[in-house]
């Protein structure tokens, strides 16, 4: 067996660096950056919802969240209406953000053929399977506490 070298989260990062850097030279098209894609087919999917269901749904600080919607919100791609009470919230995607996630997806979905061809669809089946194994490791935790 070989003993890892390096710091594993250093080469986490730059691969996700890269990946997201080939992602987002696609969805540029459609003016979109990646996350703003993932964000508008997250709310489709799940809206109305919550803010906070909405970041623990993507894995992501609720800070992060209200910064990466404000954009979407000002495109009127994204609206953020009254909730069940007064002090709750629900995001929802507009007909604009709709037709933007369609165009988004075009987008995504190009970039995906273009990085499948270069890595080869074997090593991305095993990234894949790779990646959810570790991910399931640490929803093991999250359970455990």
């Amino acid at each position: 067996m070989n003993t890892p070298k390096g710091c594993t989260n250093l080469k986490l990062r730059q691969l996700t660096r890269l990946v997201t850097r080939h992602y987002d030279h696609y969805t540029a098209a459609a003016g979109l950056k990646t996350t703003q894609y993932s964000l508008l087919s997250h709310v489709e999917r799940l809206g109305p919802i919550r803010p906070g269901d909405l970041a623990r749904s993507m894995q992501m600080d609720a800070s992060t969240l209200t910064r990466n919607m404000q954009p979407l919100v000002a495109q009127g791609w994204l609206r953020i209406g009254a909730g069940e009470d007064a002090r709750s919230r629900l995001v929802e995607i507009t007909d604009a953000g709709r037709a933007k996630r369609v165009e988004g997806q075009r987008a995504w979905k190009l970039a995906q053929l273009a990085l499948n061809e270069r890595l080869g669809m074997e090593r991305v089946a095993a990234l894949h399977e790779l990646l959810n194994d570790g991910i399931a490791c640490f929803d093991d935790d999250a359970a455990a506490q």
